[in-house]
């Protein structure tokens, strides 16, 4: 926050509080012209629709209660940041807070995540204790993505079934967790043209199983070969060193349509997976893995 702000706040908040403080104080009595009559209630000479105002004191237990507010808002103010840029006293913020609280969850929790370190992935993935850990840890950090069934949507994997970009091993599942992922395709319009994009499509789709225009997958096969190969494989298999994904098998993560295909080949696609060993311990990454495996393989 600039310095002008911060200076800005600090006389708002004081200018505010004097203020109230003042019109409760200086609106405790009010002069009355007329006195009242032996045994009348005063009455300060306000008249609106034919109600007079009786010149009462503000009840007891009101005015205290303001005075405690304004006491309380000050101390408040000396201890706590609120001031513009002055910290308070005890220099408390937000983020320590919070990283205070998370540590103490941590100490908690370790010694129960502790309990299945000498398990492996595949252990893990059958107990019951730990599927249960797993499942909260993937709903919390996961299924934003995923889906809280694990079976992604347009442009997030499915991981309930066997087609893994990756590799579907419990190691490749933890690598991709801890280090996340970043996919890139190139757009090939330019190389090869629209005319190139239309026999590459129906070449695909030959190769996989598709109804098909011969005439143009038979020209596809060439363009294929030249561009696509070198990462999909010369049968569309794809490389999961890459992250290259399998043409053959009609899994498709931007869909699986003649024109979103033909999107992916023309203008390319971009994926990332954050990585999560800044968020997650590495014991909470296990259990994940855990979880993510048994997906696949229930």
């Amino acid at each position: 926050m600039s310095t002008f702000w911060s200076l800005w706040i600090i006389a708002i908040t004081v200018i505010t509080t004097v203020g109230v403080c003042w019109i409760l104080f200086a609106n405790m009595k009010v002069v009355v012209k007329e006195k009242p009559k032996d045994g009348e209630v005063p009455k300060t000479g306000h008249v609106y629709d034919g109600i007079e105002e009786y010149d009462n004191p503000l009840p007891g237990w009101w005015f205290n209660m303001f005075v405690g507010s304004v006491v309380f808002s000050i101390i408040y103010l000396v201890l706590y940041p609120g001031m513009g840029n002055f910290p308070g006293v005890l220099g408390w913020t937000s983020d320590k807070q919070w990283q205070e609280q998370e540590k103490k969850a941590e100490d908690r929790f370790e010694v129960v995540y502790e309990t299945f370190k000498d398990q492996s992935i595949e252990e893990l993935a059958l107990n019951p204790e730990a599927f249960k850990i797993g499942r909260r840890l993937f709903g919390n950090n996961c299924a934003v993505c995923h889906g809280s069934d694990g079976r992604g949507s347009y442009g997030f994997p499915d991981l309930t079934d066997d087609d893994w970009l990756y590799g579907g091993t419990p190691e490749a599942i933890e690598f991709s967790i801890t280090h996340g992922r970043s996919g890139m395709m190139p757009g090939w319009a330019a190389a090869i043209g629209q005319e190139g994009v239309n026999q590459v499509t129906e070449y695909i789709f030959k190769f996989g199983g598709r109804e098909h225009d011969a005439s143009l997958a038979e020209g596809g096969e060439k363009v294929f070969a030249s561009f696509c190969a070198g990462c999909h494989g010369a049968d569309g298999k794809g490389n999961q060193a890459l992250g290259a994904p399998n043409l053959s098998d009609d899994i498709w993560l931007y869909g699986r349509s003649p024109e979103l295909i033909k999107t992916s080949i023309r203008s390319g696609r971009q994926g990332l997976m954050p990585a999560q060993n800044e968020q997650l311990h590495a014991s909470k990454i296990r259990l994940l893995t855990g979880y993510v495996y048994s997906l696949a393989h229930q």
